[in-house]
């Protein structure tokens, strides 16, 4: 009883306070306000939580993939520290030529250079023009600063011959700087070099198609230069490279110098050294700065210009350049560059106006390239550039010097003398009568020897130019050291006065005629020959 009189007073006390709302039916119980409220729908929007990252089959949260951090590689051009730079650097010191580069050197995690010179005191100096070698002593300041790594693969770094050769290499392993390019065989000439920063593999390869004497080329059991006349072993080197780096670096020695565009030599191996497994292509010989293109992703810098070299009156061989290259294990490079200005083996980084004229010329001269201010390449309009005919390889010859017009042994020169002009040689009345003889196109004898024939043909046949003085028929200046082109060979002129004065070693005016009509096919066949090799 007493439960039902309370029950009752509480239903009366709720009506007394609460009572029935217009609408409801009859007198029942109301839902408490604040239940009410909370069992419609909400008034407002209310933030949504976001969505987590969709989980594994584990469970766990899968994260948005990262770019592998990336590795600085940094690239100066042509390095040589005999001649005059030597002077400088015996009166500055060792330091001199980096005050003003260090920091760009320093601050990557690899710097590589091209080494125009062999490294040392002995030797005997090769039939050429200009020959150069530096003192050892200049090795520990280049260590100091940052270098890495050199290349060797070049026309000069045989210039005091294999012993020359043999003690640049002694010389860089003493002081743990890494080289490419040359060795004391073909395996070890052609091997590539793999260094690791942060945690990713580079492969490094050095190649020369720029090389005065085949005497130069490294064989199974001689020292010499990696060469790419031919090109099979290149391209192995280059395949195995990749199959076990995260990277592949070229750095390649070749074009003509002075010439602002590249010659189709250089078009041509680039893209193929892209083709069989390269990512990277960095080169030098020009002496002058040539521009950028990407192919298939990849990035080909023609010519890095001089950088610690001797200087001439030409303002072009004055220019050059820092590249910087940040690379990932992805494959790819994002390039930028310091322009440089080198005088007196001191280069200086550019500034203002003549940075700015620097960077838009090398933006004209570059195939699909664009360069802006902070000096940042990056991909761009396609421009039509003036591929240069390629210029004639150096001939095999039983003997002599390809480059040089003396098969005899001569006296070392101080480092980077320049030897007698060809001027001066053809100065002798007989080779000047040959001079005219062959000007007039009046050929009368022509050797028995294979490999002189293809000499003379080839000469007559691609570059249409003038036998019988002994010079260097396509050689011009260049732009740094002086030294005339030495990427074709040159018949000596002993042998052409031997050939002159030995009946039995001449032909009929018949021979001469089919000699003189197939002269560019016997040289296309040596080409084909020693490609094949």
């Amino acid at each position: 009883m007493l439960s039902l009189i309370t029950v009752g007073a509480f239903a009366y006390l709720i009506q007394k306070l609460d009572p029935p709302r217009e609408g409801d039916k009859g007198g029942g119980l109301a839902l408490p306000p604040k239940i009410e409220a909370m069992s419609k729908p909400p008034a407002t929007t209310i933030p949504v939580t976001p969505e987590k990252p969709p989980a594994t089959e584990s469970g766990a949260a899968t994260a948005p993939p990262e770019q592998s951090p990336g590795v600085k590689l940094t690239f100066v051009g042509d390095v040589m520290f005999g001649s005059k730079v030597d002077d400088l650097l015996q009166k500055n010191g060792y330091d001199y030529p980096y005050k003003h580069v260090k920091p760009y050197l320093e601050k990557a995690d690899i710097t590589v250079a091209n080494l125009e010179t062999p490294i040392t005191t002995r030797g005997a100096a090769q039939e050429k023009e200009y020959v150069y070698r530096s003192s050892p002593q200049s090795l520990p300041e280049l260590k100091r600063v940052g270098v890495d790594l050199v290349n060797l693969a070049n026309n000069h770094s045989m210039d005091y011959g294999v012993e020359g050769l043999l003690d640049t290499l002694d010389y860089l392993d003493a002081q743990d700087i890494k080289h490419v390019g040359a060795g004391r065989n073909s395996d070890e000439a052609y091997r590539y070099v793999i260094m690791e920063q942060k945690g990713m593999k580079i492969a490094f390869l050095g190649f020369s198609r720029v090389i005065p004497d085949t005497s130069w080329y490294a064989g199974k059991s001689n020292p010499g230069m990696a060469e790419t006349y031919s090109t099979k072993l290149a391209f192995e080197s280059i395949g195995k490279a990749r199959a076990e780096a995260d990277l592949v670096v070229v750095i390649a020695h070749w074009g003509e110098e002075r010439k602002a565009y590249p010659v189709k030599s250089q078009t041509d191996l680039a893209r193929q050294y892209i083709d069989h497994g390269a990512d990277l292509i960095v080169a030098s010989h020009p002496h002058v700065v040539q521009g950028f293109e990407q192919y298939k992703g990849k990035w080909i810098a023609y010519s890095m210009g001089n950088f610690i070299f001797t200087t001439n009156d030409n303002p072009n061989t004055w220019e050059s350049m820092i590249l910087e290259a940040s690379c990932t294990k992805e494959r790819s490079c994002d390039l930028s560059m310091v322009p440089i200005l080198t005088k007196w083996a001191q280069p200086i980084p550019m500034v203002d106006e003549a940075r700015d004229k620097l960077l838009e010329k090398l933006t004209n001269l570059s195939v699909n390239a664009q360069i802006d201010k902070e000096g940042r390449i990056t991909l761009g309009p396609t421009r039509t550039v003036p591929i240069e005919a390629e210029e004639m390889p150096p001939v095999k010859k039983e003997t002599g010097i390809v480059d040089g017009t003396s098969k005899t042994a001569v006296k070392p020169p101080a480092n980077g003398t320049k030897k007698p002009s060809d001027s001066d040689k053809a100065a002798d009345p007989k080779k000047a009568e040959q001079s005219k003889k062959s000007e007039a196109g009046k050929t009368t004898e022509t050797s028995k020897k294979p490999d002189a024939d293809k000499t003379q043909a080839g000469k007559t046949g691609e570059s249409g130019k003038t036998q019988g003085t002994g010079k260097n028929t396509e050689g011009k200046k260049t732009t740094g050291d002086g030294a005339k082109s030495s990427e074709g060979g040159k018949k000596s002129p002993e042998s052409t006065k031997k050939s002159a004065e030995d009946p039995k070693k001449s032909t009929d005016s018949k021979k001469t005629n089919e000699s003189s009509k197939s002269s560019g096919e016997a040289r296309k066949t040596e080409k084909d020959r020693k490609t094949s090799g």
